[in-house]
C-alpha cells in the first residue's frame, strides 16, 4: 500500500525552506525597526528640564545663534584677548552643553584661550531637530560667530570634536581655516561604529546618517591631534588608528591607556594637547 506522505527528505527540505523564509522575514523586520529608530539611537539630546548643570566657570556666557529657521544655543568662555584664540567644541551625541562645562574650564586653563561650546538643533536650549546636516550647519554658525562677532582670527581657532562631534569638526576642517583639528574618541564613520555593536546588520548600506570622517580627514590641511582610550567599548581604539593613518602631517595619536569612552580626560589629555599645539600650531 503506497503512502500519500512525501519522502522524508522532501519533508525536511520543505521545512528548511519555511524556516529560511520565516527567518528572512524576521530579519527584514528587524532592519525596518532599526531603520525607523536610527535618529533616536544616534542623537540623544537632553533638554534643560531633563538635565541642566551650572557652568563650572562663572564667567561662562549664554550665547545664541541663528541658523536658517533654527535658534541655536551655546556657552562662551571668553579669552583675555581675541588674539589668544579659541577652541570650538562639537560635543558628543548625548546630553547638552551644560554637561561639558568642566571640559571648557580645563581647555581654557590648559591652552589659555577662549572656549565656545555649541549645541546641535534639538539639544539643550536649541530649537529644531537633530540631523547630520544640522550638526554641520551648527558648527559653521558657531565658527562664523567666533570670526565675525568676537573677531577671533581664523588661524587661532582650534576645532575640537568629541565622539559624534568629530564629524562636525572634521567637516569644518575641510572647509574653513583653523589652527588645528583635535579629535577625541571619534569614529571613522558612523556606520562603522554601529557595525561594532550590530555586526549582523548591513549598517554601511542601511544607515542614512554617515559622518564619514575617514573619507574627509585627508583633506584637513592643518595639524591633527587624536586622542582615544584603549578601553573604549563604544568606539574601539582601532578607529583612531585608522584615522591617524590617513591624516596629514603634522599629527599625533595620544593612546590613553585604560580610558573608557565616558571617562574624564584630565591632565593625561590636556598636557599632551598643549605641548602639541605649542610645537606644531603656535
Amino acid at each position: 500500500m503506497s503512502s500519500s506522505l512525501p519522502p522524508r527528505g522532501h519533508r525536511l527540505f520543505r521545512l528548511a525552506i519555511r524556516w529560511v523564509v520565516f527567518l528572512g522575514i524576521v530579519y527584514l523586520g528587524v532592519i525596518v525597526v532599526f531603520s525607523s529608530l536610527e535618529s533616536s539611537l544616534v542623537f540623544q539630546p537632553s533638554s534643560p528640564a531633563e538635565s541642566w548643570l551650572d557652568p563650572a566657570d562663572p564667567r561662562t556666557q549664554d550665547v545664541f545663534f541663528d541658523s536658517a529657521s533654527t535658534r541655536l544655543h551655546g556657552w562662551w568662555l571668553p579669552p583675555s584677548r581675541p588674539t589668544d584664540g579659541a577652541v570650538l567644541v562639537a560635543h558628543g551625541n548625548g546630553g547638552n552643553v551644560s554637561h561639558r562645562g568642566r571640559m571648557a574650564t580645563d581647555l581654557k586653563r590648559a591652552l589659555g584661550c577662549g572656549v565656545l561650546l555649541f549645541e546641535y538643533p534639538g539639544y539643550g536650549k536649541s530649537s529644531g531637530s537633530p540631523s547630520e546636516t544640522g550638526c554641520y550647519a551648527a558648527g559653521e554658525v558657531g565658527y562664523r560667530w567666533l570670526t565675525d562677532e568676537v573677531k577671533i582670527p581664523a588661524n587661532r581657532i582650534v576645532l575640537l570634536g568629541e565622539s559624534l562631534g568629530g564629524g562636525s569638526a572634521v567637516e569644518l576642517a575641510t572647509r574653513f581655516d583653523h589652527r588645528a583639528l583635535v579629535l577625541v574618541y571619534t569614529f571613522t564613520s558612523l556606520p562603522a561604529a554601529a557595525k561594532f555593536h550590530y555586526p549582523w546588520l548591513p549598517t554601511h548600506t542601511l544607515m542614512r546618517t554617515r559622518f564619514d570622517n575617514l573619507s574627509k580627514i585627508g583633506r584637513c590641511p592643518r595639524p591633527i591631534f587624536l586622542a582615544h582610550g584603549t578601553a573604549d567599548r563604544v568606539i574601539p581604539f582601532q578607529h583612531a588608528e585608522q584615522l591617524f593613518a590617513v591624516a596629514n602631517e603634522p599629527k599625533e595619536l595620544l593612546r590613553m591607556e585604560g580610558f573608557g569612552h565616558n571617562d574624564l580626560l584630565g591632565e593625561a589629555f590636556y598636557d599632551p594637547l598643549a605641548r602639541f599645539l605649542e610645537t606644531h600650531a603656535p
